[in-house]
C-alpha cells in the first residue's frame, strides 16, 4: 500500500510539532550549519529579552560546542528580583532544544506584547528558584527513575505504580511517602510541559 503525497506531507507535518508551555509550533528541519543556527537561535533569546526589558543585566543562555549532541538547551535570567528560567531537552539534538527554547520565550513575549499575558502571569511562567536542578534530580530519585529521564510516559508509569503502592487508602499505604511522590511528579511535569 502506497500513501498518496499529501498525506506523506502531513505525516511529516505531524511528526516535528512541538508543544511545550502551551505553545504549538514546528520544529524546523536544521540540515546544515547546526552550530551557527544554535548560536543564531541564542542570540535570540538574548534580543529578545534585552528589547522588550524583560532582563535585568544578567542573562545567561547555554552553550555547547558541538551542537548536534543530545543536550540540554536553557536560559536563565533576572527580572523585577525573579530568577526566570526555561530549559527544553526532549528533543534530539542541542541545536533543537535551543530553538525550541528560543522559540517558547518569542511566543511568550509576544503574547504579554499582545497583552494577551500580564506580566505577573509571564514572571510566575519562567519564575524558578536556583535548587530546582537539584529538585528535578531528587525527585527523579524518588520515583526511582534515572536521573536523565525525560520519557513522560515513562515518568508517568512510575509515578502511577508509586502512587498506587503507597496510596494512604490501601493497607499498607504511607501518606507521606504518597504527598513525597505527587510533589515530585508535579516538578518533573513542570519541568517537561
Amino acid at each position: 500500500m502506497t500513501i498518496p503525497l499529501y498525506e506523506y506531507f502531513q505525516i511529516i507535518k505531524i511528526m516535528t510539532m512541538i508543544k511545550a508551555k502551551g505553545n504549538e509550533f514546528n520544529l524546523p528541519n536544521v540540515k546544515d550549519s547546526f552550530n551557527r543556527r544554535a548560536a543564531q537561535f541564542r542570540q535570540s533569546i538574548i534580543d529578545n529579552l534585552r528589547n522588550n526589558e524583560l532582563a535585568e543585566g544578567y542573562i545567561e543562555v547555554s552553550e555547547q560546542a558541538y551542537a548536534l549532541k543530545k543536550a540540554k538547551a536553557s536560559a536563565l535570567w533576572y527580572f523585577n528580583g525573579h530568577r526566570l528560567y526555561y530549559s527544553y531537552n526532549l528533543c534530539n539534538t542541542f541545536v533543537e532544544n535551543m530553538y525550541v527554547v528560543m522559540k517558547v520565550i518569542e511566543l511568550e513575549v509576544k503574547k504579554l506584547i499582545n497583552e494577551e499575558k500580564t506580566l505577573e502571569e509571564f514572571t510566575h511562567e519562567f519564575k524558578e528558584d536556583k535548587e530546582v536542578e537539584d529538585k528535578r534530580k531528587e525527585a527523579r530519585k524518588t520515583l526511582g527513575l534515572d536521573e536523565n529521564e525525560t520519557d513522560v510516559e515513562v515518568i508517568n508509569k512510575a509515578y502511577k505504580n508509586l502512587a498506587k503502592e503507597h496510596h494512604p487508602d490501601t493497607g499498607a499505604g504511607n501518606i507521606d511517602k504518597f504527598k513525597e511522590i505527587n510533589n515530585a511528579h508535579k516538578t518533573l511535569k513542570r519541568e517537561l510541559e
